[in-house]
């Protein structure tokens, strides 16, 4: 009589119904296995991810960038001075310079009287800007520029001097040869001497420093500490070349108003609009001028940069949408592969939904853990961004949330199908799988 030895192996199927069984426990085995399956194949997993990981990165990187713009866009309009409107020559409609002979009025030098005499202005500036070399001793400068500008310039464009005095009245009216000096340009002159008192010839006249500004820095496309400021009236007489003020006569490009705090802005520009229109002798309507405050700038350059963003968002969008296809690839083929597991998960009291929801989350941890190395990557490389190139990024925290979101719904969206169609196998076909 023969005995046959039976030794105990634990074989792949057992550990399938090991595996299965304990699957149906509770919600937290599930989200136990589904993480098993994803560390099970490191490789496979990780270049699922690949496309949320971009997707995320992207979304985040995109909106700091888009943000860092408008940030830098709003702080060089609001360093242009506080409370403004600026009144513009609409060149397209005929005004501006060299339009002599046209019947259009343009804006001229007499026009900041009459916007200064309207009811709620506090002040108002505008200036005529060359191109000139300057002496100093030993020192000389070339295309330095020379501002003129009006008593008004200090308080409208938010700029103080720290050193001696800026130009009075009198000075401006009898286009006095005096020189305010931006702090930098006083620095490239003097060095380390007081330039109160001195003389400094631009071009071919003789001018008296009589102040030197404090430090503002770069405005815009200004830097207003390599400036000089002269009286405007000094401009038009010696520094426009001849043929430019026979055409042009006394025209300015910008008017600026500071306008009073608590005053009606909208009613304050029509009054100046009706002031100028019957200077002009014409409508309101025919007046070649545009007319625009601080804020409509800021809206302005705001929907450029929003249009901007849209479009990234979009190239972000398709880069989550290859993910979400990834993920849906891979899932089913993990279905396929899993199908005898599935067989047994049935044949021991699994539920359709019970194979649904595990394959589920597998495919929703999928782009969960995507979308976490996305936001590590996005808020890392913003600040990288921002701190080796020229623009400037601002993290919005907003992003962070949206990105990851947007993870969440396409692991649940392209997890969904695989899922499904794992939940409707038959189980006798699925035993029979090998």
């Amino acid at each position: 009589m023969s005995t046959t030895a039976i030794i105990p192996v634990e074989t792949q199927e057992e550990a399938q119904v090991e595996t299965a069984v304990a699957s149906i426990i509770s919600p937290v085995e599930i989200v136990r296995i589904a993480w098993e399956g994803v560390v099970r194949n490191k490789v496979r997993s990780l270049l699922t991810m690949l496309g949320v990981i971009i997707g995320v990165a992207a979304v985040i990187i995109m909106i700091a960038i888009s943000a860092g713009t408008e940030a830098t866009i709003a702080e060089q309009i609001e360093g242009l001075g506080s409370n403004l409107v600026f009144i513009q020559s609409s060149f397209g409609r005929g005004g501006g310079p060299g339009a002599q002979g046209n019947s259009s009025p343009t804006l001229v030098y007499d026009d900041v009287d009459i916007v200064a005499s309207v009811g709620g202005v506090a002040a108002t500036t505008v200036d005529q800007t060359t191109v000139q070399t300057v002496k100093a001793g030993d020192v000389t400068l070339t295309d330095v520029s020379l501002m003129g500008t009006t008593l008004g310039f200090p308080s409208v464009r938010g700029v103080e001097v720290a050193n001696g005095r800026f130009f009075n009245e009198t000075e401006l009216e009898r286009s006095a040869k005096v020189v305010v000096l931006g702090p930098g340009l006083a620095e490239q002159l003097f060095g380390e001497e007081n330039p109160i008192g001195q003389s400094i010839t631009v071009g071919t006249n003789k001018l008296a420093v009589i102040g030197v500004m404090a430090e503002k820095g770069i405005v815009g496309n200004t830097d207003f500490d390599s400036l000089m400021y002269v009286p405007i009236t000094l401009v038009f007489d010696k520094f426009l070349p001849t043929m430019f003020r026979q055409f042009a006569g006394d025209n300015v490009r910008i008017i600026y108003v500071q306008i009073e705090e608590g005053a009606d802005m909208d009613m304050v520009i029509q009054q100046i609009q009706l002031k100028l229109a019957a200077s002009k002798d014409v409508s309101v309507d025919e007046l070649p001028f545009t007319m625009q405050t601080q804020q409509d700038i800021i809206d302005t350059q705001g929907a450029t940069t929003e249009a901007f963003r849209n479009l990234l968002a979009w190239v972000a969008g398709v880069s989550l949408l290859v993910g979400g296809i990834g993920i849906m690839n891979i899932m089913l083929v993990s279905v396929t592969e899993r199908t005898r597991e599935i067989g047994i998960r049935q044949s021991v009291g699994a539920t359709p939904n019970d194979i649904r929801l595990q394959f589920l989350t597998e495919a929703l941890m999928l782009s969960l853990v995507g979308g976490l190395i996305g936001v590590a990557i996005g808020v890392g490389g913003s600040f990288i961004f921002g701190s080796t190139s020229d623009m400037r990024t601002v993290i919005v925290p907003s992003s962070i949330g949206l990105a990851f979101g947007s993870a969440a719904a396409v692991g649940i969206f392209f997890g969904f199908f695989p899922a499904n169609k794992a939940a409707q196998l038959d189980p006798i076909e699925a035993l029979r799988h090998e």
